[in-house]
């Protein structure tokens, strides 16, 4: 499930900054295993990969990545409650029918959740929208209107809203130029020059499960 379009993930060294060594770890629309097998290799962790593409997961268990084929948009009824240290859902909750009731899902079965997402709010997206009228195409959202995987495209504020709706807790933002560089105008405007958004979260003290 994970955007096959980026050929460079600039999101992966920032995970990793933010997973501890020997951590449990569930990779949700894994890909290909790259960032498991990063992980293990450099964190020493634990952990299984969920995706739905039958190639993708070929390819996990060629790296050796554990894998578990599953729906994101069925929930995650077969893992257990805080079963896992981090869960990690990189690059494709704007790929889910119903972001809301994933994270609640990912904050039951983890500690805490790691969720990136491109920032639809980015100031190329924005130009291309106003200017030419047409939905934008960028390097972080590379598809046409019609063959997009993404249904819920979303910017910052979007996101930070539903949180406070939900009641999730924002433990530390990083926001990512298109260069993957964590910039003075990306720092100071996050919402228009951020291409690439990234959050680390856990359930507030109000959040039911």
């Amino acid at each position: 499930m994970r955007n096959a379009g980026m050929r460079f993930r600039v999101d992966f060294d920032v995970i990793e900054n933010w997973v501890a060594p020997q951590a449990r770890i569930l990779d949700l629309g894994c890909g290909d295993g790259t960032l498991l097998a990063r992980l293990r290799d450099t964190k020493h962790i634990s952990g299984y990969g969920v995706e739905i593409n039958i190639n993708n997961i070929i390819a996990c268990i060629e790296k050796g990545v554990p894998v578990i084929q599953t729906d994101l948009d069925t929930g995650l009824e077969d893992f257990e409650a805080d079963s896992v240290d981090f869960v990690v859902l990189s690059q494709t909750l704007q790929a889910i029918r119903y972001p809301h009731f994933l994270l609640r899902e990912m904050l039951r079965v983890g500690r805490e959740a790691i969720v990136s997402f491109p920032n639809i709010g980015h100031w190329l997206a924005r130009f291309q929208l106003c200017a030419g009228g047409r939905m934008p195409r960028t390097p972080s959202l590379p598809y046409n209107w019609y063959n997009s995987p993404n249904i819920h495209l979303h910017t910052l504020r979007d996101f930070e809203s539903l949180c406070v709706k939900e009641d999730i807790e924002i433990l530390e933002r990083r926001v990512l130029d298109r260069r993957g560089h964590s910039g003075l105008l990306a720092r100071e405007f996050p919402n228009l020059y951020g291409a690439t958004a990234m959050y680390r979260i856990q359930r507030g003290p109000g959040m039911s499960l």
